[in-house]
């Protein structure tokens, strides 16, 4: 893709820099010396260019369609409902990270954000119209629960609509505002949620927003029997609270041969 033409010339001098120094410590990897969100820019190119996120994005959707078959066929009462995320789950919004780290801007600011809403061209993640296709024909409500500017609605929903996904609506695009368990109980008061999807934690529970990436990894592992079940992880190695964790690295000094 062009952004990634243009953020590779961008990177380059301070690639060059980082790959002159002396090798660093195990445990201390340090930023480029001229573009400190260089970091940001192989994970960029993972998430954009890589045959693996590809992969795993359609086997997500592919899981989350077995796992709503299961859940239609056992039943419950109240009209069924999945809730799922937008940003990184259902959009591809990487071409504004990859434009942002291209000139050297912190995109986790979230300052460019606004503009991209109303005026980005996002793409669909490979396999989600599909499913969300598939879940609309079985009479399933979908919730779009994403924490996209709600002053910018009107432009999300244009955005949404033009891409063809179902179930476009007001009342059906809960944006950032509550807390999302504030908004997922909207949606289970007149709904039996069946299957969540996202692609950060707090898309899923309360209990993972506001934390750091050590106790959310506690908890995923408390919670692990519902991953691949009725929640859905999508791959996003782009951003999340993640990013602020050190490196645990082999302590050992670097042999060549």
């Amino acid at each position: 893709m062009q952004h990634a033409v243009t953020l590779t010339a961008a990177l380059l001098a301070a690639t060059t820099a980082v790959q002159a120094e002396t090798a660093p410590a195990p445990e201390s990897v340090p930023d480029a010396p001229s573009c400190q969100v260089a970091e940001y820019a192989m994970a960029i190119r993972w998430q954009q260019a890589s045959g693996e996120a590809a992969a795993l994005q359609h086997q997500a959707y592919a899981l989350a369609r077995l796992r709503l078959d299961a859940a239609l066929e056992k039943g419950g009462e109240g009209t069924p409902a999945i809730v799922t995320d937008l940003d990184e789950t259902v959009l591809d919004n990487s071409a504004l990270l990859a434009r942002d780290v291209a000139a050297c801007h912190d995109f986790t600011g979230w300052d460019t954000w606004k503009d991209w809403e109303r005026n980005g061209q996002p793409t669909l993640i490979p396999g989600a119209k599909a499913f969300l296709d598939y879940a609309d024909s079985k009479g399933v409500a979908i919730y779009y629960i994403s924490d996209r500017y709600d002053e910018n609605k009107d432009a999300t929903l244009a955005t949404l609509t033009g891409l063809g996904l179902p179930q476009v609506s007001a009342d059906h695009v809960l944006l950032l505002g509550p807390p999302k368990g504030d908004r997922r109980a909207i949606v289970e008061k007149d709904h039996r949620i069946v299957l969540m999807l996202g692609d950060t934690l707090h898309d899923f529970e309360t209990e993972f927003e506001g934390s750091d990436a050590a106790p959310q990894k506690a908890r995923v592992g408390e919670q692990a029997d519902r991953f691949g079940v009725d929640w859905i992880m999508l791959p996003n190695p782009t951003y999340g609270d993640f990013k602020r964790s050190g490196l645990q690295g082999w302590d050992a000094p670097i042999v060549t041969e």
